[in-house]
């Protein structure tokens, strides 16, 4: 099942479920108004959305056309935004770039800081930058949604509060994070506000392609036009449920609760990059030092993910770079 939110004035926009082919929709509001109430009520509301997305892709009903720059981000604000840094290739990387070591628990206890969820951007939504000089970057992400989560929940466990999943740019402001860093306290300013992909699919949507916690797909990312990198998002070091369990030690979430598998990252280098950060400790490391800028006035970013049969599985991000 393929969800999105349509913009209609309110603050969390109206619900509808999507054709597998992200081209036409269905209004589900006489089921849920918006995705977060659907959450609230998830085992009440998921089948009714599931016999609705099964009409629309029969053609029992004839849905409307889908115009993308209409709709929000699935959850247009969330109750919180939980982001992790599972992929080592990135970790190892960027921790370079600013002159830091890997911690010494790399690979056994995840990254994870928590980020802005008050407000999202839209999948096409600019981004609003008022100075160049703080160093804009992308960081192309698999995230999921999450139902009511216990404390002390077991990653053997995790797979049943998994409800969605949806693509990320967590977007960040790499210039501002070393002075923030250095205050011991984590990320703020340098985390300006998130956007998420069009759709938001269940599990099952993705076939063989969702096991053991992570999607098994290569996630697509063009960069003023050319391709950036095509990371596969199985080399995530931390699956999904081994963060969720993380992250539960010390207390509960409640349903909508979005939670992010941290820039995807491969260390073949052939793949390419999700963030532009990686790119320049690359180029530190092969050259000296960063050839690449960060992102400019007028630069675009395009981020997806398609399955074996080529479907464009989340819809597209597709933002731009605009003077604030």
């Amino acid at each position: 099942m393929k969800l999105a939110t349509l913009r209609d004035g309110s603050r969390d926009g109206k619900l509808v479920v999507v054709r597998r082919d992200g081209q036409v929709h269905a209004d589900a509001g006489a089921i849920a108004p918006n995705l977060q109430a659907a959450l609230d009520d998830w085992e009440r509301v998921a089948p009714a959305l599931e016999a609705l997305a099964a009409k629309l892709e029969s053609g029992e009903i004839a849905g409307s056309p889908l115009d993308p720059a209409m709709l929000e981000s699935p959850l247009p604000r969330a109750y919180e935004w939980v982001d992790g840094s599972a992929f080592l290739n990135h970790v190892i990387l960027v921790r370079k770039a600013r002159g830091a070591e890997p911690p010494a628990t790399l690979t056994t206890d995840p990254l994870v800081y928590q980020g802005g969820s008050s407000r999202f951007l839209a999948p096409r939504d600019p981004i609003p930058l008022a100075d160049e000089s703080w160093g804009l970057d992308f960081e192309s992400e698999v995230a999921v949604v999450l139902g009511d989560v216990p404390q002390g929940v077991k990653a053997e466990d995790a797979g049943r509060y998994v409800r969605l999943l949806l693509l990320a740019n967590d977007v960040t402001l790499r210039n501002l994070i070393p002075n923030e860093l250095a205050k011991g306290f984590g990320f703020f300013q340098s985390k300006p506000a998130t956007a998420f992909s069009p759709f938001a699919i269940t599990p099952d949507e993705l076939g063989d392609a969702w096991k053991d916690g992570r999607v098994h797909l290569p996630l697509h990312t063009n960069y003023n036009g050319a391709l950036a990198g095509d990371p596969d998002a199985a080399e995530m070091h931390f699956s999904f449920f081994q963060l969720l369990e993380h992250v539960a030690k010390t207390r509960s979430y409640t349903a909508g609760t979005i939670l992010g598998s941290g820039t995807v990252s491969n260390a073949d280098r052939a793949r390419g990059i999700s963030c532009l950060a990686e790119r320049r400790m690359i180029e530190t490391i092969e050259q000296g030092k960063p050839i690449t800028p960060f992102m400019k006035i007028g630069d675009t970013v395009e981020i997806e993910m398609r399955d074996a049969e080529g479907r464009n599985l989340f819809g597209t991000i597709a933002q731009k770079v605009v003077a604030l």
